[in-house]
């Protein structure tokens, strides 16, 4: 279940194992492959076994933890069944972080929360507002990769990606096998340095900017294949010729790729709020400078600006009027990214310790920070964020550690569900739509757990192994 592969792929399993032992000569072997149980239904059970192992390991990594937080994230599947996947994160007392799905739950009626939007926050009728109303007061966060794409949303520049789209669609969409294939062979006798145009697909927001790269490197092969082999397609001639056209497509390019660079950054299990939030002012900070830059008609940060600009020798092209789209950038990430403010001071304090003003933390941490600045082994010490906070004995620094576990077991992000979502696609397919809830839940919980499964104590616990069907 790992592979994500189809139930019945056990029977297929156990026949090329029989056919490689007797490649082999190996006829006792494969007689002994013969007697192994491998049905769909078979295959099913020892599935839903292992599943139950696996639940009931992080049901004792929870009860033992030290802390633990939940991420929530809801999405259709195939069938138009909403699925909301459950994932825990729980820290032991050494920093040990796990990762794992708690439920699996089918919504088949109407249900309250959305995927990743704002209504699962919401104070009133998300599910926030569902633990208030249980009188249940936890820290709540927004998923910031998904408040981090919402804000590239705002760049208002849709309709220069609007035609970009339809460009890319009239020469590769649909059923267009000849007009790409005429596309590929103009692009070979171009001697391009890119072989065909990539497709943009919405909900993979890093497709967008490979997209928009691609597009605009291969912008003057495009244009002479629509004026050479695409009728009515003149007003998308005159936009390929358009500077103010190709001045949004360069600008939008670029700040873009600078956007999935920070989406790159973000995604990745077991990261702290932390480092999270570093990316995030990281980029903040680089807001500022692109405008500060753009103000100047310095183009050093954005690439394809500059190529075009050189492209215009003669009469050189100006940005700067695009410091406003930066500025609502930047306005975008201080109201999306507010929720995080409330984590400031201890990411603060997490972050630098040793040289933190010690009257302005909190009044139960005061005493163990002096002894922590004065520490010589501490201070000399070249490990930094988790890592740092591991070196501090429990015995000399219990508040600490304490404060310090309570913060790494916060979800900042909900990228686990999203990576598990892949995996259901891969699960539950046009060609596999019939799975149970049940059998459903089983399989995800073995494909997305690190966890490992004790077989020999699986084995051991069944006096007869095999049952009939």
């Amino acid at each position: 279940m790992k592979a994500k592969k189809a139930l019945s792929d056990g029977e297929l399993i156990k026949n090329c194992a029989i056919k490689m032992a007797e490649a082999f000569n190996e006829n006792k072997v494969g007689n002994k492959f013969q007697t192994v149980p491998l049905s769909k239904q078979t295959v099913t059970r020892r599935l839903e076994d292992i599943s139950n192992q696996i639940s009931n390991n992080v049901k004792d990594i929870i009860a033992n933890c030290s802390y633990f937080s939940i991420a929530l994230d809801e999405s259709i599947d195939v069938s138009d069944t909403n699925q909301l996947l459950i994932f825990v994160r729980a820290i032991k007392e050494d920093f040990t972080i796990f990762e794992e799905l708690l439920k699996v739950c089918s919504l088949h009626s109407t249900t309250r929360v959305t995927d990743g939007a704002k209504s699962m926050t919401g104070t009133i009728s998300g599910f926030v507002g569902f633990l208030r109303q249980n009188q249940i007061t936890v820290p709540t966060l927004h998923c910031i990769i998904h408040q981090e794409a919402l804000c590239a949303k705002s760049i208002k520049l849709s309709t220069t990606m609007a035609t970009v789209t339809k460009i890319t669609n009239l020469i590769r969409g649909g059923n267009r096998s000849l007009t790409h294939r005429k596309f590929l062979t103009l692009l070979e006798e171009m001697d391009s340095a890119y072989g065909d145009l990539l497709l943009h697909t919405e909900v993979r927001w890093l497709s967008r900017g490979k997209c928009l790269v691609r597009f605009f490197e291969l912008r003057h092969e495009i244009a002479t294949f629509l004026r050479e082999e695409v009728t009515n397609s003149a007003e998308l001639q005159n936009d390929l010729e358009d500077v103010e056209f190709l001045r949004n497509l360069a600008f939008l390019t670029d700040i873009t790729q600078h956007l999935n660079v920070l989406n790159l950054q973000l995604q990745g299990k077991k990261q702290t709020i932390c480092q999270m939030v570093g990316f995030v002012d990281s980029f903040r900070k680089k807001l500022h400078l692109f405008k500060s830059a753009l103000d100047k008609n310095n183009l050093l940060h954005f690439p394809c600006c500059r190529k075009l600009s050189e492209e215009e020798e003669e009469e050189g092209l100006e940005f700067r009027d695009y410091t406003e789209i930066i500025e609502d950038l930047s306005s975008e990430f201080d109201r999306r990214f507010n929720d995080f403010e409330s984590f400031r001071p201890d990411i603060s304090l997490f972050s630098n310790p040793i040289h933190c003003d010690i009257e302005s933390q909190p009044g139960h941490l005061q005493l163990e920070l002096c002894e922590l600045q004065c520490d010589p082994s501490l201070n000399t010490s070249q490990v930094t964020g988790i890592d740092f906070w591991k070196l501090l004995s429990p015995e000399r620094y219990p508040l600490l550690r304490n404060w310090a576990l309570k913060l790494c077991s916060v979800f900042a992000s909900t990228y686990i569900c999203e990576t598990a979502f892949s995996s259901l696609k891969h699960v539950k397919s046009k060609n596999g739509n019939r799975l149970s809830d049940v059998v459903l839940s089983h399989i995800l919980r073995v494909a997305t757990s690190q966890l490992e499964v004790d077989f020999i104590s699986l084995v051991s616990s069944f006096m007869k192994p095999q049952c009939s069907h």
